[in-house]
């Protein structure tokens, strides 16, 4: 069976790995149909990302139908289409006790810390299996992405009263756009690519976008009725950025990352303290997330539409790959066709 490996940072190689074996307890044998391409992976490539580990076979936003499940397995059944929930924990640490099952002690990520779903089958935990009798694969590839965001708003606790900034217009940064959206609070985005705000503006429905100046405070300012902004959300994982951040907060302002770098971040203790801020970091999603955006993709309050930007086979996804990591370019959201 083939499958596709980083060997090492922008070093693809297309392997043989064995077919896998037949479902045990609690597992389900999965095939893929299509594979989301995310900062993560781009990151893991150029060897930016922390967590990633080599040689890897990634893929993490994944569209799945079901093959084979195991003779305890209740919750999906062969010929099930489902989104896969790629954080695999462990469920016995602090973390998993507490509901905290984003950040297991143990954590593995599917194509990041542990192989992924750039193969044509592989078995899964049955439990990270979510359901759709309505969403084609490309749509249950998105999941995971908009999980992220999903999470990283959650962790906000952003009001319909308030104002927030959301940094970076990338995959990331328009996940959590989508759900900073559905709160009812004044949406601002910031990016220094034109592009990417000209979709926010034309495609998202932003009236408020922003480029990075010397007159920032005061543009913020003039768009949130004179104070800064109540949560700033940073999706870029640069560090230049996210040092800046920790100013751009009003008073009893909350700063969530969302964004990885593997760089120091840097501030004046005053800027953060004098406004009384609350720093917060946003990893990976909850079980509940991928039911709840399921459900609003489903139901049209989720237009997944817009998303998909670039398509690349199985077979041609190592020669274009480096592509997605210019701008220029244009993606917002890469899919992978590995096979039907």
């Amino acid at each position: 069976m083939k499958a596709l490996c980083l060997e090492a940072p922008k070093l693809w190689k297309r392997i043989d790995v064995p077919a896998p074996a037949a479902p045990g307890p609690g597992e389900a044998l999965v095939r893929v149909n299509t594979v989301g391409i995310c900062g993560t992976d781009l990151s893991g490539y150029l060897g930016k990302m922390p967590f990633f580990s080599y040689p890897r076979i990634p893929g993490h936003e994944l569209g799945v139908e079901v093959l084979a499940v195991g003779h305890d397995v209740k919750n999906v059944k062969p010929g099930d289409r489902c989104a896969v929930e790629p954080y695999i924990n462990c469920q016995q640490c602090y973390a998993c006790r507490r509901g905290h099952t984003n950040c297991c002690e143990k954590h593995q990520t599917l194509g990041v810390h542990c192989d992924g779903g750039l193969r044509p089958q592989f078995l899964v935990p049955a439990r990270k299996l979510h359901i759709s009798r309505k969403l084609a694969f490309e749509q249950l590839a998105l999941v995971e992405t908009l999980a992220i965001g999903c999470h990283a708003v959650n962790r906000s606790q952003l009001a319909a009263h308030e104002s927030c900034l959301i940094i970076g217009a990338g995959p990331i940064g328009l996940a959590t756009l989508e759900f900073v959206k559905l709160t009812g609070a004044k949406t601002i985005v910031m990016d220094m690519n034109e592009t990417r705000l000209d979709f926010c503006r034309r495609v998202m429905g932003v009236q408020h976008t922003i480029k990075p100046s010397e007159k920032l405070d005061q543009e913020l300012r003039d768009l949130t009725d004179g104070h800064l902004p109540d949560v700033v959300i940073d999706a870029t994982g640069n560090q230049h950025s996210m040092s800046q951040a920790f100013s751009l907060i009003t008073h009893a302002g909350r700063l969530v990352f969302v964004g990885i770098t593997t760089e120091e971040v840097h501030f004046r203790h005053p800027v953060f303290h004098r406004p009384e801020g609350t720093l917060l970091c946003s990893r990976n999603a909850l079980s509940a997330d991928f039911t709840r955006i399921i459900q609003l993709i489903e139901e049209g309050r989720i237009d997944t539409q817009p998303w998909i930007t670039h398509r690349a086979s199985f077979d041609e996804l190592i020669d274009v790959f480096p592509s997605y990591t210019q701008p220029e370019t244009g993606v917002i959201k890469a899919v992978v066709d590995v096979g039907s």
